[in-house]
């Protein structure tokens, strides 16, 4: 074997004990999961808004987005739940670049698994702590979960994990709503047996344990565009694909049947300024159908302070280091906007 073991990494409780949550901050995210909830199940008609940059490399910067983000949100309350979208690990579809912060906590130097690990739970308690939203990250890797499970609110299995045994199990035991989104080939029964999988019990191996779970009822599909064998974006925003999900949803017995479109990725080609026209044309679309007003449920948009995307070490504060985001400035417009339309 060629694995050279680096170094011990500590026990999520061990972590938690050294970075604990602080109450208040634990009051605000049970308040915040019932809210969420009730958002997907349809029992509050408020509208969700993923939103964030496409990973976060910078606490200072990430804080400032979030901070920006609860004032934007005492405007927008009644109509939105804006849920800052704190994504610490990166797929790369190669293997190459930036991995995130839980890799690689600094950007410009070597990876650093347990120090990463450290990063992500101080950041994530601090943008909690000064904003009062309880934040979404992304599950790549299931058992480090454990490490923020007392912090998210909201958790999405990406495309290129999708039909991973070990994640669909891993979600039917969390308690918070889980966003399941279609693989890179665009299938949606791939996508739909996750969803079916994580709302079952099971009994797996997990954490070295033999475990059981009851099931995660708020477990949900997200439409994030697919790619051909052409190597071509195929989208699945339009009004066809939104109602092609929900009869597909019809034809299973899934409780709770929700669809949050992710507005860039294949949806928009890679084109983060095609976001703000992709959110409004599934909210016309929403308007459109008394059906789709109930099932679609949110948008999932990649944003941060600045716009576009620049290099490890390039020095623009606010601006992405993997893909490129929409500014600050246009998505407080595109927040606004979809308030009024939801």
């Amino acid at each position: 074997m060629s694995f050279k073991y680096l170094q011990t990494i500590p026990t999520a409780d061990e972590i938690k004990r050294d970075l604990p949550l602080p109450p208040e901050c634990a009051t605000i995210k049970k308040i915040r999961d019932e809210e969420i909830k009730s958002a997907i199940s349809g029992a509050i008609d408020r509208f969700l808004i993923i939103v964030g940059p496409c990973s976060a490399h910078d606490e200072n910067a990430m804080c400032d987005y979030v901070n920006r983000l609860a004032r934007l949100d005492e405007q927008v309350r009644d109509k939105l739940i804006l849920i800052p979208r704190i994504y610490t690990n990166k797929p790369r579809t190669t293997g190459e670049g930036y991995k995130g912060m839980a890799h690689q906590p600094d950007p410009l130097k070597k990876p650093d698994v347990a120090e990463g690990i450290r990063a992500i739970r101080r950041m994530h308690i601090r943008a909690l702590s000064e904003s009062h939203l309880s934040p979404a990250d992304e599950m790549l890797y299931p058992e480090n979960y454990p490490y923020l499970e007392d912090i998210l609110s909201y958790v999405t299995v990406g495309a290129r994990s999708v039909e991973n045994q070990h994640h669909r199990l891993t979600i039917s035991g969390i308690d918070v709503p889980a966003g399941m989104k279609n693989p890179t080939s665009g299938d949606y029964e791939v996508m739909l047996n996750s969803v079916q999988a994580a709302q079952l019990p099971h009994i797996f191996i997990y954490r070295g344990s033999e475990v059981s779970t009851t099931g995660n009822p708020y477990s949900h599909c997200i439409l994030r565009g697919a790619v051909n064998h052409y190597g071509q974006c195929i989208p699945n925003y339009h009004y066809e694909d939104l109602v092609n999900c929900t009869e597909r949803y019809s034809k299973r017995s899934l409780i709770n049947p929700a669809i949050i479109v992710d507005t860039n990725h294949a949806n928009s080609n890679k084109k983060f300024n095609e976001q703000p026209r992709i959110a409004l044309e599934v909210m016309e679309s929403r308007r459109n159908s008394a059906v789709l007003k109930k099932t679609v449920r949110g948008l999932m948009i990649e944003s941060f302070i600045a716009e576009g995307s620049q290099k490890p070490g390039q020095g623009e504060y606010g601006m992405s280091i993997t893909d490129p985001c929409l500014g600050w400035k246009d998505t407080e417009k595109l927040v606004l906007k979809l308030a009024g339309m939801a």
